[in-house]
């Protein structure tokens, strides 16, 4: 018996060795989701395809530190039904309301609106910007098409931040790989295609690892109509 356990024991460890510990947690990641999926279909609900957090940052004016930024990120409620995404939404201050300089972001469950972060590092975002009288009807069109899982490529999505500005509101998609031409380009469509985007606006694409470089999220960026 205790040579069988041993034997187990060992095999259990070469397996972790062969498929590395990110496949391993990535299973226990995917069991607990169908875990969870599983009770809200019991409970009657509407289970997303993905689990998002909203989080909230009010930035202090001339302070253009990391760190000062990575300080002032609050989370402020996940889901992942249908219905508690309306209750957490309802509740939300409506963008015009909002002070400036502020960030409204909504992201995939664990990664967060960082540069630095794992799942955004080697991506970027495209970047459209608004008259601040139209910014919340489109803020609140993306955040219903991300959330219902409408956009291409939505695996490659990580997220969308609403910045709030003194004479403009800007809006910004980020996917996981800004090296992913075709991904890229299907997600600048995709998004114009749900928002009806007019022609005469201008979408912006940059890379994280450039807004690293220059300490900017929306200096040097190209252009894509």
């Amino acid at each position: 018996m205790e040579i069988v356990e041993k034997k187990e024991v060992e095999d259990h460890n070469n397996a972790q060795s062969i498929l590395g510990a990110d496949s391993v947690a990535s299973d226990v990641v995917d069991k607990e989701a169908e875990e969870r999926q599983a009770r809200e279909l019991k409970a009657g609900l509407h289970p997303l395809k993905y689990k998002y957090v909203f989080w909230y940052t009010r930035r202090t004016p001339g302070v253009r530190t990391q760190t000062s930024y990575e300080d002032n990120i609050k989370k402020i409620v996940g889901f992942s039904t249908v219905e508690t995404f309306w209750v957490c939404y309802c509740h939300l201050a409506r963008p015009s309301s909002l002070p400036s300089p502020t960030d409204l972001h909504l992201f995939k469950e664990g990664i967060r609106p960082l540069w630095e972060d794992s799942a955004n590092s080697s991506g970027g975002k495209w970047i459209i910007r608004f008259k601040k009288v139209v910014s919340g009807r489109f803020w609140e069109d993306l955040v219903l098409a991300l959330v219902g899982d409408q956009l291409e490529y939505s695996d490659s999505i990580c997220g969308a931040v609403l910045s709030i500005r003194f004479n403009e509101d800007i809006l910004s998609v980020w996917n996981r790989n800004a090296s992913d031409h075709q991904a890229v380009m299907s997600l600048r469509d995709s998004i114009k295609r749900h928002l009806k985007l007019p022609h005469s606006y201008v979408m912006e694409y940059k890379p994280h690892d450039a807004s690293l470089r220059d300490n900017s999220s929306y200096r040097n960026t190209w252009l894509s109509r």
